[in-house]
This record gives C-alpha cells, sequence and structure tokens, in this order.
C-alpha cells in the first residue's frame, strides 16, 4: 500500500509543479507560497477532522513535536526555495534540481538514522545525480 502512496504523492507533486509554474506568473514568490500553504493547512486539518485524529494531539511527545516543528521549518524553507526558483527558472530544470532531494535524503538516512546503505542505494544515488545533470545543462 505504501507504494501506491508514493506513486500518488509522485503524481500530485509533478502537478503541483505544472500548476504552480502557472499561477506564480506575476505572483511574489513569497506571497504564492503562502497562498499555497493556507490550502495545505485547511486540507490536512481537514482530514484531521474527517478522520477523527484529532484526540492523538495530548498523546504527541515532546521529542515528536520538536521534530515535527523542525520538520515544518524545513518544509517551509523548501517551499519558498522551491518557488522562487520555480519563478525565474524552467520548471523542466528547477524539478529535477529539487529532486535532487531523493539522493540528499539516503544520504541523510544513512548517517543519521543508520540505514541500510547498499550497492543499489549507491548506484541509484549515482544514477539520480548523473541523469538530475544532464537534464539541467
Amino acid at each position: 500500500m505504501w507504494f501506491l502512496f508514493a506513486i500518488l504523492s509522485a503524481l500530485f507533486a509533478a502537478f503541483t509543479s505544472i500548476l504552480a509554474k502557472i499561477g506564480i506568473e506575476g505572483v511574489n514568490s513569497n506571497l504564492a507560497t503562502a497562498i499555497r500553504t493556507v490550502v495545505v493547512v485547511i486540507m490536512s486539518w481537514g482530514m484531521v477532522f474527517l478522520t477523527n485524529a484529532q484526540s492523538g494531539i495530548p498523546e504527541i511527545s515532546k521529542k515528536s513535536w520538536i521534530f515535527l516543528v523542525l520538520s515544518g521549518l524545513a518544509t517551509g524553507a523548501s517551499w519558498l526555495c522551491y518557488y522562487r526558483a520555480l519563478q525565474i527558472g524552467e520548471a523542466s530544470k528547477v524539478v529535477p534540481v529539487d529532486k535532487l532531494s531523493v539522493v540528499i535524503t539516503l544520504i541523510l538516512a544513512f548517517i543519521l538514522l543508520h540505514e541500510q546503505f547498499t550497492a543499489k542505494s549507491l548506484v541509484g544515488c549515482v544514477l539520480i545525480g548523473a541523469g538530475t545533470l544532464i537534464m539541467v545543462i
């Protein structure tokens, strides 16, 4: 089931890039990010209440709160940078560079989370990096 959600995530992310590139024309990138964020907040809280997940709020540990807030800050910084790059660059070049996050995530997962880094992971990272380079030059 995780694979289906991952594929849907990739599909929605692709539409996000195209829709954003069209919508950001003539709009300040920070303002565009803020508008997008409000929509995401409304949608996310809507899902929380729809699934009755709000009852789990008191059970969230201090450690989880800290890391969720840090993740939110990283997301915000990523979105602000992404929208600015998308506004001044071509989507066909910005998006592949943004997807280098896959390579960086694999490296960080190995270093910080002690996840397994195999020969297959290494080859994948090299191929993603090379593919990104080919797409942007």
